[in-house]
């Protein structure tokens, strides 16, 4: 528990809770404690690592080759502790740095309690709390209004209705709706699991797979493999125990034992063990070098989303600019004012009276409980100049669907005599009975502020030339609201609406600071192929300027439009956005519907915000992010979260999640070569009934310097390639060429070599001799592979396949490793077969390259003029 809130809240008689019922209820298990992380917990992590389908086959093939007696061919499966321990250490520090980072971006809500009010974080809110709900803040537990300041919430979390709604006291407030404007005091009724937090946390924060073209092309592989792997070990197992003379043979000569190994060395060759340890290790470790950089990423899968995405859509407010805001100036519409029926004093000054009047109700709009940010810059101007709070009867608070605000002001008794009073200079000062001989006759008057486009659509009359007005203010970069004023009181505050006999009174004009970093970072968009696009619910002329400013479209002219001109269609909506840059005037449920739209021309989004009204695109967005300073609602669906609310964090987010999905593919086709040659090489031996040509400890010695430890060092490296469509294709097409090449080559050696070199491969001497041979042949193979994946080979990537490289050698010729691996190094004739043996495994290899692209070209065309589209 914080101490007391710094934040001001109105006087209320109401102590709230004492700190010993507060220990009862939380004893008692009735706290809004609620299961939700940013990372999976330790047993789910530990239980994921642990617990995979491969590791199962793994493991029963080692204690398949330990109950042989063959402890070294059952190397193999020190892969499920070195992968399960990488896998568990990787996340474990991930969680650790991502839920440290999450406390930084954890939101406290504001509780009565002992008569103070004290900040409190979500988990320690109890039943029978009073809890203030302020605008910004997503409710965090069920309750039952007991005060209100105009309180308005957005429901569409629960009720899918986009439409604020006003609650009275009395009335029931729900976990997950959001407070949009306004405050209110309300009793916590409903904690926990019994509330709706329980549900929306579920839906906004836990840990969860995130569906991508990465993800699905993986379990593609994975799911192919699984019904691939046992039928084959079996037939195996079979065709191994025929080649020593079958079952009776093999039992009472004990060479059922060599039959197991070898079945289980063409098994292990099929699993792709690494790929999915790869995966989620290539997410933490991104996660992790985000954090470093102030960047919380809520679930680590949404890493890859970043390089998909080709359409990024800005929230202007807390994104290009600042935030910062500052009053600028009030201007007066002149002739508009005199059309009120107002008259000035006997020598007064009209101008000033009227001026005075305008910005004083400006003052009491603005002095909300919660007043925005343009309102606390308005707030900040004006008492710069000695404004102070004016006497207000009622108020409807600003609220982002509606744009507006207004305030009913009561009619002050004239005063006796004459009140003015001489200043230096001779200036007249305004007096109380000054205003009141401005107000109207009888009731009271209401003054309006908000977006001058949506008071003037309401108001009667043609004000086209107040309009004009605005957005030559409005080019110029300012941020225009309007006041206006209407004689009329203000009949119903529950479902508020502008008096269309209202008259226009002045303009405000304020200004925004534009990050300094914003130019450049929207150019490094532009360079990457990301369309970015401004949505605001300011003006879109002043939306415009600033995209102007900060060249959103490079040398061209940025295209604005008023989004109160976009229809409704989803799929016109989408043909509207294609030529439309920024978009003003957006309410919450378009910018949702924006999303929508252009999900429909399959690209993929990405939406930027701070503010409660881009909480519902942020959601329905692919990739949804929001700033540190944002409102938690907006925070908590986000899948990443700017820390420190810096916008040029964004490209190297882009960045590392291109850096995971190019990566991704580079490693997923060298272990997926691995799995077509040893599955072809698999279905050779149990066809042709020969021993398999080579030991499980081979494939252990040749997989790690060829695939397994490259492969991890080819997944960190750097990578800024553009993300393209179609990672199964094209991780299937690299991989089949040089699968098939070194299954063709390992299968031609062991067909062939015995006859040419006179081996009896019944003969255990012999049978070595040629799974050393065709040991050597799949370590070249592997290599040709490496260099392949490795490509460009002019840098740091050549230097690596050449020391892989000559460590398998190397390793050939230090004797325990020799002896631990089986490896054995031809001499003489067998020396000359093998060396032709490599020479043809080569050309095969580059035969198969050079076939690829021309069988898939046939292939393709005779698949279309079957009417296959691919």
């Amino acid at each position: 528990m914080s101490a007391t809130a710094a934040v001001e809240m109105p006087e209320i008689s109401e102590t709230g809770l004492t700190v010993k019922e507060v220990s009862q209820r939380i004893e008692s298990g009735q706290s809004n404690a609620v299961k939700t992380s940013t990372s999976r917990s330790v047993k789910d992590i530990v239980r994921a690592n642990v617990f995979t389908l491969f590791n199962g086959i793994i493991f029963v093939a080692m204690v398949m080759v330990l109950v042989t007696g063959s402890w070294r061919d059952a190397v193999f499966g020190f892969v499920i502790i070195i992968n399960t321990g990488i896998g568990i250490f990787t996340e474990l520090k991930a969680k650790r740095t991502l839920d440290k980072l999450s406390i930084l971006v954890a939101s406290d809500f504001l509780v009565r309690r002992d008569g103070e009010d004290v900040e409190v974080p979500h988990n320690e809110i109890v039943l029978g709390d009073l809890l203030w709900i302020r605008s910004g803040e997503q409710v965090p537990a069920d309750g039952q209004i007991i005060q209100t300041w105009g309180l308005e919430l957005d429901e569409s979390m629960l009720t899918g209705e986009s439409r604020t709604v006003r609650h009275k006291v009395g009335e029931q407030v729900y976990s997950g709706a959001t407070a949009v404007s306004g405050m209110a005091l309300v009793k916590v009724n409903a904690v926990g699991s019994h509330s709706y937090a329980a549900t929306l946390t579920a839906q906004a924060k836990v840990y969860k797979k995130t569906v991508s073209d990465l993800n699905k092309g993986i379990n593609t592989i994975l799911k192919f493999m699984t019904f691939l792997v046992v039928p084959l070990c079996i037939l195996l197992i079979l065709s191994q125990i025929h080649t020593v003379g079958g079952w009776d043979a093999a039992l009472s000569t004990g060479e059922w034992r060599q039959a197991v190994v070898s079945a289980v060395a063409g098994v292990v060759g099929m699993i792709p063990e690494g790929l999915v340890l790869l995966t989620s290790l290539n997410f933490a470790v991104a996660a992790m070098r985000l954090a470093r950089h102030n960047t919380l990423v809520q679930e680590l899968e949404s890493v890859e989303t970043l390089a998909r995405v080709d359409a990024l859509n800005l929230d202007k407010t807390g994104t290009i600019t600042d935030g910062g805001i500052a009053f600028n100036q009030l201007i007066m519409l002149g002739s508009r004012w005199r059309e009120l029926p107002a008259q000035p004093t006997e020598g007064g000054s009209f101008e000033t009276l009227t001026e005075q009047a305008a910005t004083q109700a400006l003052y009491d709009c603005c002095n909300e409980e919660q007043p925005n940010g343009t309102g606390q810059a308005v707030l900040a101007g004006l008492k710069a100049q000695g404004y102070e709070p004016g006497q207000v009867e009622s108020r409807v608070p600003f609220s982002s669907a509606r744009k507006w605000s207004a305030v009913v002001k009561p009619i002050l008794p004239p005063a006796g005599g004459d009140s003015r009073s001489e200043s230096e200079g001779g200036r007249t000062e305004i007096t109380p009975s000054h205003l009141a001989m401005t107000a109207p006759a009888s009731g009271g008057e209401t003054w309006y502020m908000g977006a001058p486009e949506v008071i003037i659509s309401a108001l009667g009359g043609d004000y086209s030339d107040v309009l004009q007005q605005v957005n030559d203010y409005a080019n110029d970069g300012n941020r225009v609201l309007l006041v206006a004023r209407s004689t009329a009181s203000l009949a119903d505050t529950d479902n508020p609406q502008i008096d269309p006999q209202a008259k226009p009174v002045a303009l405000v004009l304020c200004s925004e600071k534009i990050r300094e970093d914003a130019e450049q970072t929207l150019a490094w968009f532009r360079e990457q192929g990301v369309r970015c696009r401004v949505i605001s619910g300011d003006n879109p002329v002043t939306v415009g300027a600033i995209a102007r400013k900060v060249r959103l479209t490079g040398e061209h002219e940025p295209r604005f439009m008023d989004a109160r001109e976009l229809p409704e269609d989803v799929n016109e909506l989408a043909r509207v956005l294609e030529n439309v840059d920024v978009l003003g005037r957006v309410l919450p449920n378009q910018k949702k519907a924006i999303v929508q739209a252009l999900h429909t021309q399959n690209h993929v989004v990405a939406m930027t915000g701070d503010g409660v009204n881009d909480a519902l695109a942020i959601k329905e967005a692919d990739l949804g992010i929001a700033m540190g300073n944002a409102a938690p609602a907006t925070k908590a669906v986000a899948q990443v979260v700017l820390v420190d609310s810096k916008f040029s964090h964004l490209p190297d987010v882009v960045a590392r999640g291109r850096q995971v999905m190019a990566n991704m593919e580079r490693v997923a086709s060298l272990f997926l070569v691995k799995t077509v040659y040893s599955a072809l090489i698999s279905l050779g031996v149990v066809l042709t009934q020969i021993p398999y040509p080579y030991l499980p400890r081979h494939i252990t010695y040749i997989g790690a310097l060829t695939i397994g430890m490259p492969a991890f060092i080819l997944a960190l490296a750097p990578n800024t390639r553009r993300y393209i469509p179609g990672f199964l294709k094209r991780v299937v097409t690299f991989a089949l060429p040089g699968g098939i090449a070194t299954a063709l080559s390992v299968l031609l050696t062991a067909w062939f070599l015995p006859g040419i070199m006179g081996w009896d491969v019944t003969k255990n001497v012999d049978l070595s001799a040629l799974r050393a041979t065709s040991a050597i042949i799949l370590f070249l193979m592997g290599v040709f592979v490496l260099a392949r994946v490795a490509q460009p080979l002019n840098s740091w990537r050549g230097i690596l396949v050449a020391a892989f490289a000559a460590a398998g050698v190397i390793g050939a010729f230090i004797p325990f490793v020799a002896n631990f691996f089986a490896l054995i190094l031809p001499t003489g004739t067998t020396l000359v077969a093998t060396l032709i043996a490599l020479g043809g495994s080569a050309l095969i290899f580059v035969i198969c390259l050079w076939l690829a692209p021309l069988v898939g070209k046939v292939s393709g065309k005779l698949l279309r003029q079957h009417g296959f589209n691919i």
